[in-house]
């Protein structure tokens, strides 16, 4: 089955993510070597190398493989980064994260979830994560600012605080804004001193959300 699994993870990286323009050496490598599968039970496992996205609660779950290497390519992490990721899910993607900067903060507030993150960080033998059960859209003030923060679930707005959160040189934030029920778009925000630009960068299909839209005011 490990040599199954191998072989999926090799193709993955052949027919997924070189198309599509992952060019980084280091990136596919990480991608390739980190077994996905580990971090899943047998019935997600088997599917977890196919070209889609993995469900792993009624509105969350892991974009497609593709999806979250364009976010490691377009985050620029350097091994020198501290990174927040907002919504550790069972600890794939942040593992992943981990392995390219100096220290990763994860947020998970479910709570079944963060148990199996706790596990699946100290089955891998993780050093440089520290993991928080809390609210994910409320950041981590007290351990900002942060060179990157990360979030790969989608939402509606992203608030002030979060901005705020990234250190005044050049901090950046990648994240999926919901535009329809199974339309996002994920763009990426710099900070420098107290100017905000943000940058499209590609479109994500699906219907995950992380934070509910607010309903218009009606007289």
């Amino acid at each position: 089955m490990t040599e199954t699994f191998e072989i999926a993870r090799k193709n993955m990286v052949i027919n997924q993510l070189r198309p599509n323009k992952i060019n980084e050496e280091k990136i596919l490598k990480i991608f390739e070597n980190i077994p996905k599968e580990n971090f899943l039970d047998m019935n997600l496992g088997k599917n977890c190398y196919l070209d889609k996205n993995l469900d792993i609660t009624e509105k969350r779950g892991y974009l497609k493989n593709l999806h979250l290497a364009q976010i490691i390519k377009y985050s620029e992490i350097s091994p020198n980064d501290k990174v927040l990721h907002l919504g550790g899910l069972t600890g794939y993607f942040s593992t992943i994260i981990s392995s390219l900067s100096k220290e990763l903060l994860v947020v998970e507030e479910n709570k079944e979830l963060f148990k199996l993150l706790e596990q699946n960080v100290k089955k891998n033998n993780t050093v440089n994560i520290n993991l928080f059960n809390k609210n994910l859209l409320e950041g981590l003030s007290e351990k900002s600012p942060f060179d990157l923060i990360i979030i790969d679930g989608p939402i509606y707005e992203i608030n002030d605080n979060l901005k705020k959160q990234l250190v005044n040189n050049n901090g950046r934030l990648i994240y999926i804004k919901k535009i329809y029920d199974n339309l996002g778009k994920a763009y990426k925000i710099i900070r420098n001193e107290d100017l905000y630009s943000s940058e499209y960068l590609f479109d994500v299909m699906c219907t995950y959300q992380i934070q509910d839209k607010k309903k218009d005011f009606k007289f």
